[in-house]
């Protein structure tokens, strides 16, 4: 995949993700946090687990098939199969959970109704499969930029209007949960939509393709079993947090969480995704030293990218995250455990990028064997992570106990996922090619971080930063002299940390990742 189609990506994921935090600020304001937790925790897990298990194994295996020279693309009906897995799962998911949830969530207005138009709108977003696959083996990113953008500001702009008549209507909250249904399926309707203006309605149908390369469909369905425990361990947060936390704590988190994967979601999933269909075009047999080569210096570019911009991100993230919080959250959320969770999701960010890009590198590698033997792996994180959570909790830490359970997590997936590397390098005799302590920051940029780090903390205690923001009111505290001089200080000393990573390393990562574009 292209630069240009990175920059895409991350432009749909950019313009999207600021419509829908704009909207979703408003829209906070008329939704209870316990309809939020509902909506965005509960349903949102029916939701994701519908389409997560029946079609992140398909595009995954779909990524190693490639055209023909003729342009055809060999992989018979494969694409519909995750219909076929998604109209059962939607039925068993819908009536187990209607049945398991707890009675405080049961009695809100409209929760069965809710239940049905996530299951629906689940299902039309499978019915887009086949032509997402297709317009990703195309390489025609701006067919997903157009019909993902105008899906997430459709479906924010319908629950906001459905949410608004709810109170101008004086409904007391009765349209709530329904409000967010309604902006889900519309996000479905709408990615049909401009999915079939460019494909045509023949596309929603299977035909006479052909037969799929049988390695393919046995890949598909290894990816598919290993898909389970992969989204127990993705959605495990919202499990716990369903046993643990009152609606209105898991409404707190919902949001906490929304705001902290801003940045995950904008930068992150896009660099994920193209990393995936990068590497398994480079390292498609039969691959030679050359494309060794150029993979591991691919990943270690992305790794040190990542590590640098990274403890950027802890210096100052952790030092004004506290100032803007009463700026960004609503008010009645500041009550919640939003704040506490959004304080521990700064640490939890690296550690997430840095998985991300490693776990895309081994799916675009992996054999089945690789797949099983790493599903057993991952089984025991999960046991790992719901240790971890339970006590945690136990330990009073709250609901960020959750994200604190997730770093453990995740850094046992990443030490796993670099011992799965070296070994896939060395096994291709091109271990000499690979040099992690490349993926670190430079001296020189732990020296500036440093100093800043010591910089901003000090002039925090001096102009008494959090004492002026905790007596002000919302925006008006950020207009203080005393905090305007903090804020000055810390961009400039960001400035610094920038210029100094950007001088000593990230020049040299531009012109290398300028060189693997060309080439390929």
């Amino acid at each position: 995949m292209s630069g240009r189609q990175l920059r895409s990506l991350i432009g749909l994921q950019a313009l999207s993700r600021g419509v829908t935090f704009l909207l979703n600020r408003a829209l906070l304001g008329l939704a209870s946090p316990g309809a939020f937790g509902t909506a965005a925790i509960q349903f949102e897990l029916i939701s994701s687990t519908i389409l997560f298990l029946s079609r992140e194994g398909v595009r995954n295996a779909l990524l190693r098939v490639k055209r023909t020279k003729d342009g055809s693309w060999n992989v018979g009906n494969l694409p519909f199969l995750p219909i076929a897995l998604g109209l059962p799962l939607a039925l068993a998911t819908s009536f187990g959970y209607a049945h398991l949830a707890a009675q405080e969530t049961k009695s809100q207005s409209g929760f069965y109704g809710g239940i049905g138009v996530y299951a629906l709108a689940a299902i039309m977003e499978l019915w887009c499969e086949p032509m997402h696959n297709q317009a990703m083996a195309e390489m025609k990113t701006h067919i997903r930029v157009r019909a993902e953008g105008m899906a997430i500001a459709s479906k924010t702009l319908v629950t906001y209007l459905v949410l608004l008549y709810d109170s101008k209507a004086k409904l007391n909250g009765d349209l709530a949960l329904l409000a967010f249904a309604l902006g889900q399926l519309s996000y479905s309707l709408l990615l049909l939509a401009v999915y079939l203006s460019h494909y045509g309605f023949t596309a929603l149908f299977p035909g006479s393709k052909g037969a799929v390369e049988d390695g393919i469909s046995r890949l598909s369905l290894t990816m598919t079993f290993q898909s389970v425990i992969k989204h127990f361990l993705t959605e495990g947060d919202k499990l716990v947090l369903g046993w643990f936390s009152p609606l209105r704590d898991q409404g707190g988190y919902a949001l906490a969480v929304n705001y902290g994967s801003l940045v995950a979601r904008i930068i992150f999933q896009p660099i994920e995704e193209t990393s995936r269909i990068r590497f398994s075009k480079m390292l498609a047999p039969p691959a030679g030293a050359e494309a060794f080569k150029a993979a591991s210096q691919a990943l270690i570019t992305l790794l040190s990218i990542q590590t640098s911009l990274s403890l950027i991100l802890l210096v100052f993230g952790t030092a004004y995250l506290p100032i803007v919080l009463p700026v960004v959250l609503p008010r009645q959320y500041l009550t919640t455990s939003a704040p506490h969770v959004l304080s521990a999701w700064v640490w939890y960010i690296p550690v997430l990028a840095l998985n991300g890009v490693l776990e895309a590198f081994i799916s675009s590698v992996s054999t089945p064997r690789d797949l099983n033997r790493q599903s057993w792996w991952m089984a025991g994180f999960s046991v790992i992570y719901i240790g971890a959570a339970v006590q945690l909790y136990n330990w009073q830490l709250g609901d960020p106990s959750l994200v604190f359970a997730n770093i453990i997590n995740l850094s046992a997936r990443i030490a796993y996922a670099v011992h799965f590397v070296s070994g896939f390098f060395s096994k291709n005799s091109a271990r000499a090619v690979l040099n992690w302590r490349n993926a670190l920051p430079g001296w020189r940029l732990h020296l500036a971080c440093g100093v800043s780090w010591a910089v901003v903390r000090w002039s925090e205690r001096r102009l008494d930063v959090l004492g002026t923001v905790a007596r002000g009111a919302g925006f008006s505290a950020l207009m203080s002299k005393n905090v305007l001089v903090h804020i000055a200080t810390g961009g400039v000393f960001g400035l610094v940390c920038l210029g100094t990573w950007w001088w000593t390393e990230g020049r040299r990562h531009f012109v290398l990742a300028r060189g693997h574009a060309k080439t390929e």
